[in-house]
C-alpha cells in the first residue's frame, strides 16, 4: 500500500510534532503498519460517523487519533 500526503496534511503534521516530538518514534510505527496492514489490531483502525463518514481513524495513543482515507485503484 501506498502512504500520500496532502500540503494541508503535511502542514498540520509539522506543527504538531513541534509541540509532541516525543510522538514521532511511535508515529513511524504506525505509518509501517498502515502500509503493511491498515486494518491490523493494534491500530484499532474504524470508520467513523456522522459529518466524517467518508474516514477512518486509527489509533497513535490513547489520546490521538490519524484520519485517513482509503482509496483504491487499480494499477
Amino acid at each position: 500500500m501506498k502512504l500520500v500526503k496532502d500540503g494541508d496534511y503535511t502542514r498540520k503534521e509539522r506543527k504538531f510534532f513541534k509541540k509532541r516530538p516525543h510522538l514521532t518514534d511511535k508515529y513511524g510505527e504506525v505509518l509501517e503498519k498502515l502500509k503493511t496492514d491498515p486494518f491490523d489490531p493494534s491500530l484499532k483502525t474504524h470508520k467513523l460517523k456522522g459529518d466524517l463518514s467518508e474516514f477512518y481513524a486509527c489509533s497513535l495513543t490513547y489520546e490521538y487519533r490519524i484520519i485517513c482515507i482509503f482509496l483504491i485503484q487499480d494499477e
